[in-house]
């Protein structure tokens, strides 16, 4: 768990209801910690009971005055993902921002790429997102206002050889960010999108680790030289989820050091 010292203080945040799906490790992890640090209140949802398990744990520990619900289930799931949040409403009494964040990677050449594993990532990347956007939003129109932060990827916004289902999963991630958010601003919800770039996690270290990513390639690749870190996500997280942030609605905000600004290969 990062220092809480990176995170910027958002007391409006202290004492919302915070959703998170794909909340155990990387990413997701890293905004529930954002959060907790602001006081505010975690539904975390993940396929992964350890890593649940662990994530909640290391939270009360850290942050005893907090309430931390956990929810089993997949994001592929339209029934789990509605009695999850369900329940979450029920324990809570109300979901103030959901951080749509559960999905895969996908690379692969596209003359290679089998039907089934087109399915997979339009099922968890776009799919899922939808089905927990529907789900929490319902209760947000009845409550009169609340947070959609949808996670797409700099990939939803610039193409790239062997990511056909992953680019074009994203891209309608961010289509539907802005459909949410013209249809149900007059409800008081905002939905935005975070478009992130390479960003340093278990799952890239293990890319890297085995040889399937050349790290020395994407830094040099990048303008910042570096790859981004969880915690910067977080932040901008946190941010979007504020009341600074009030006027912000329907957009993908890409954080990729200036790689999709960046033509030259």
């Amino acid at each position: 768990m990062h220092a809480v010292a990176q995170y910027r203080n958002f007391s409006d945040l202290a004492g919302k209801v915070i959703f998170i799906t794909g909340a155990g490790s990387g990413i997701g992890r890293a905004m529930a910690n954002a959060f907790a640090v602001n006081g505010a209140h975690l539904a975390l949802l993940d396929i992964n009971q350890e890593l649940l398990a662990q994530a909640r744990a290391e939270l009360h520990a850290v942050f005893p005055t907090i309430e931390v619900a956990t929810y089993l289930a997949s994001i592929t799931d339209d029934v789990a993902v509605e009695q999850a949040v369900n329940a979450a409403q029920a324990r809570f009494g109300r979901i103030d921002v959901l951080l749509n964040n559960a999905g895969i990677s996908a690379n692969r050449p596209t003359l290679e790429l089998a039907p089934a594993d087109w399915r997979r990532a339009i099922d968890i990347n776009l799919n899922g997102v939808f089905y927990c956007g529907q789900s929490v939003a319902r209760h947000m129109v009845k409550q009169g206002g609340g947070v959609i932060l949808n996670i797409a990827s700099m990939y939803g916004t610039v193409a790239a050889p062997e990511r056909a289902a992953y680019c074009a999963s994203k891209a309608a991630v961010v289509m539907l960010t802005k459909v949410m958010a013209v249809e149900w601003a007059p409800s008081g919800l905002r939905v935005n999108a975070l478009a992130p770039g390479y960003v340093q996690t278990a799952l890239v270290d293990e890319l890297v680790r085995t040889g399937r990513m050349d790290l020395d390639a994407l830094v040099k690749r990048t303008p910042a030289r570096r790859l981004g870190q969880p915690h910067e996500i977080a932040t901008l997280a946190l941010f979007l989820a504020s009341d600074s942030a009030s006027y912000i609605n329907g957009q993908a905000i890409v954080a990729d050091g200036g790689w999709s600004s960046y033509s030259y290969i």
